[in-house]
């Protein structure tokens, strides 16, 4: 723990972490701890319980040890299930609401001081609940209310106040701006965050972690495995860096991966086990059960070329871990990610995997890895799922879907670097959808494939909009496809959010 950081409490929320990473964009040090790590806090600048999908109401739902909360003396802001909680300890009641509210809805502020200085009267913030704050006790001051004059913000003291909606994410259109003020304008006495210390920090834990240790990596070309291998790199330590091809990467992808990491300095071991997942995966097309497959075939094919190898290293992020959350966790499941399967999970138990990017959102690395040296065009490379082409084939996986797969892309692809928005773009890509479509080809009926092709913009994958490309990019990227890709005879643009979408179509 760092002195004075701003210490997160997660109760759950899917964006509990986007807390963290908020709150060091305005330039101080955060860290997420689970509620029960209360008491082993030590100094911090400031604490804020974050949201939760629990009700306060559940025979067994999270607490907080009120008496420590307030023995800091450090202020203290509930979000949603965190302002639930505080509103309880501090005599109010919590009961089910009318109605669910998600989604956007309008926030009415009452009392400019402090927490909403600067505030307008009126913004759109981003509800997620279904209790809601009542009976608030003689003492709390209500600060804001919704459009129904539903109180969405309450007062305690000049030191703790709660928030029914979540700042943190950018639906909230002056959340961070409310998050700003609690920093600011609370007394706190916070520590700063600056990338260059945590790179530091960061090539520190690597060495007392690993010691003599031989670290095997896997590498795949994307941003985090290339930032983790340069990571590890710079810190010293004995490392194997191992591309496993899985049939499912993208065109060419193979030599590119190799060109790179020529680029950067850093050695790597290339093996080509595409028989073996197009094999494992035949006939199976469940997603979760394809994601499965895959992380777990991936170590297994890691230990067939590094026997006895004492850590494996992985790019893994925070959105990684905290959609994938385990059943001892507050979190609800969203997917299984291919870092997160039982084979990584035992490792972990043994203490044989590392993962230092893992508090890490991807614009986050992306400034470690320029800290680094690594070159701007690797570093802006769209992220690419572990479980690559598997997950954007819904269906059975085949080596001939997989190429209708890699040919679309990459025209798509192609057509987004040409026209200037593949950086104004955070993600794209094309997928292969499970059907096939009644067209006319050559004046002949044909009955083939669809191919839907997506693009969005997102802070930090745990929210994203589909990007609002020119209708001549989506024109010429849908004619080369239908003309140049065989089998395919149409072509769809994706335009659902997340939530409630996921970006990856399984």
């Amino acid at each position: 723990m760092t002195l004075q950081e701003v210490a997160v409490l997660d109760y759950g929320s899917q964006y509990s972490q986007l807390i963290v990473r908020r709150v060091r964009e305005l330039g101080f040090a955060s860290h997420l701890y689970p509620p029960a790590e209360l008491a082993n806090l030590q100094n911090p600048g400031a604490i804020i319980l974050s949201g939760g999908p629990r009700s306060t109401s559940d025979v067994d739902a999270p607490d907080v040890d009120y008496d420590k909360l307030m023995s800091f003396g450090v202020p203290v802001l509930g979000v949603c299930y965190g302002m639930q909680l505080l509103n309880i300890k501090h005599g109010g009641t919590v009961k089910p609401g009318v109605t669910r509210e998600y989604g956007p809805a309008k926030l009415v502020v009452t009392d400019h001081a402090d927490l909403f200085s600067g505030i307008s009267h009126e913004s759109q913030v981003w509800m997620s609940h279904s209790d809601t704050c009542a009976n608030l006790a003689s003492t709390t001051q209500v600060i804001a209310t919704n459009e129904d004059a539903v109180p969405v913000a309450l007062k305690w003291s000049d030191r703790c106040w709660g928030i029914q909606f979540h700042p943190e994410v950018t639906h909230s259109h002056e959340g961070t701006a409310i998050l700003k003020n609690f920093l600011t304008k609370s007394g706190a006495t916070l520590a700063k965050f600056d990338i260059q210390a945590f790179k530091a920090q960061m090539l520190e834990r690597i060495k007392a972690e690993v010691g003599s240790r031989e670290v095997i990596c896997g590498v795949s070309g994307g941003v985090d495995s290339t930032v983790l291998a340069v990571l590890l790199a710079k810190a010293g330590v004995k490392v194997r860096c191992i591309f496993i091809d899985t049939g499912m990467m993208r065109l060419n992808e193979g030599a590119e991966v190799k060109q790179l990491f020529a680029e950067v300095g850093v050695p790597i071991e290339q093996i080509d086990a595409s028989a073996v997942f197009l094999g494992a995966l035949k006939g199976v097309t469940d997603p979760e059960q394809k994601r499965r497959i895959i992380g777990t075939l991936f170590v297994e094919e890691f230990w067939k070329v590094a026997d006895n190898v004492e850590l494996l290293a992985q790019g893994t992020l925070y959105p990684d871990v905290i959609e994938s959350a385990t059943s001892g966790s507050i979190a609800s499941k969203i997917k299984t990610h291919h870092n997160r399967v039982d084979r990584i999970m035992e490792l972990k138990e043994q203490g044989k995997v590392l993962e230092p990017l893992a508090e890490l959102f991807k614009d986050e690395v992306r400034a470690l890895g320029a800290s680094l040296g690594i070159p701007h065009q690797a570093l802006w490379r769209h992220p690419f799922p572990g479980p690559g082409l598997a997950v954007r084939i819904p269906g059975e996986i085949t080596a001939e879907r997989v190429a209708t797969t890699q040919q679309a892309d990459a025209i798509f692809i192609n057509e987004l670097r040409r026209s200037g928005w593949y950086e104004r773009t955070w993600q794209a890509y094309a997928a292969l959808l499970p059907v096939k479509t009644v067209g006319v080809k050559g004046d002949e009926r044909s009955y083939e494939q669809a191919i839907s092709l997506r693009a969005v913009i997102s802070e930090d994958a745990m929210t994203a909009d589909w990007v609002e490309l020119p209708y001549s990019v989506l024109r010429n990227a849908s004619n080369k496809i239908l003309n140049s890709v065989k089998g395919v005879n149409r072509v769809l643009y994706d335009i659902s959010t997340k939530p409630p979408a996921s970006i990856e179509w399984e």
